[in-house]
């Protein structure tokens, strides 16, 4: 397997994110009452369930408690969170990723409805990236602590299993690690609901099923064809990007991509 020297490219959801979220800490580290904006922004549990305070498990994804706590986080979305942009599209990549955060943070108020203590920071939502890279690229290679190469599967095995043993003996850590956990499980109900492939094109067991339903416009001969090599064009070209990455692309390759996700968009009834 080949590695490419990384580029530092921002895709545009993702360098939203991090300037909103970068921007947002500057400010709040300016305040001097950061503990109130926690307590009012952050996800403080018993707020959410008792008070109503309903915007919480939004907010709380904007807030950080130190510049270790937000590097981590942005860094891991810089870097995991572009190639999924660039695969997903921007809507899709925003859907996800806040349906991830937002959710791990219900969860999480629910199962620790009585607590007063503020949970801050983006690692739901990030939690839930990496286990869709996990999925997507199973046996994409990364650098543990920059030294040690280890196949995605295994980091994304790895860092759910200590986040459930952590989460059974909590007040031992200031992070969250139910809000982790939670994060990986409702993104991975959400794309089970929703396949990866789906993302980029609409040739799935699903959409095979469709044409057969009454009331659904029936496929010409020709359209079928169309499909099934568009679709054979696609996995070949995810088949070379699990080994080369999005920039290990030829523009051409990139091109099928963007044009499969384009005619997935249009042939989707709305929801």
């Amino acid at each position: 397997m080949t590695f490419r020297k990384p580029k530092f490219t921002f895709s545009p959801g993702v360098k939203l994110l991090l300037l909103v979220n970068f921007g947002i800490f500057i400010l709040v580290e300016l305040s001097g009452i950061r503990g109130t904006i926690f307590r009012t922004l952050g996800l403080v549990p018993v707020k959410v369930i008792q008070h109503g305070y309903l915007w919480q498990p939004l907010t709380y994804l904007f807030l950080h408690a130190g510049w270790l706590h937000i590097g981590v986080n942005m860094f891991v979305l810089w870097m995991f969170g572009n190639e999924l942009e660039k695969v997903w599209g921007q809507r899709e990549f925003l859907k996800y990723y806040f349906i991830a955060g937002i959710g791990a943070g219900l969860f999480t108020a629910i199962l620790t409805r009585s607590s007063h203590i503020p949970v801050v920071g983006a690692s739901g939502a990030i939690y839930g990236l990496l286990l869709a890279y996990g999925l997507l690229y199973p046996n994409r290679q990364v650098y543990l602590y920059f030294l040690v190469p280890v196949k995605m599967k295994y980091v994304v095995a790895g860092l759910a299993a200590v986040a459930f043993f952590a989460s059974l003996t909590p007040g031992q850590s200031p992070v969250s690690h139910l809000t982790h956990l939670s994060g990986m499980g409702i993104g991975f109900l959400y794309l089970r609901r929703k396949p990866l492939l789906r993302f980029i094109t609409g040739t799935t067991p699903e959409a095979t099923q469709s044409k057969n339903k009454p009331g659904t416009k029936p496929h010409s001969a020709g359209n079928v064809l169309n499909d099934s090599l568009l679709a054979r064009r696609v996995n070949d070209v995810l088949d070379k990007m699990q080994q080369v990455g999005w920039e290990g692309l030829t523009q051409s390759e990139k091109n099928i991509l963007y044009d499969a996700s384009r005619k997935y968009s249009r042939d989707q009834p709305p929801n």
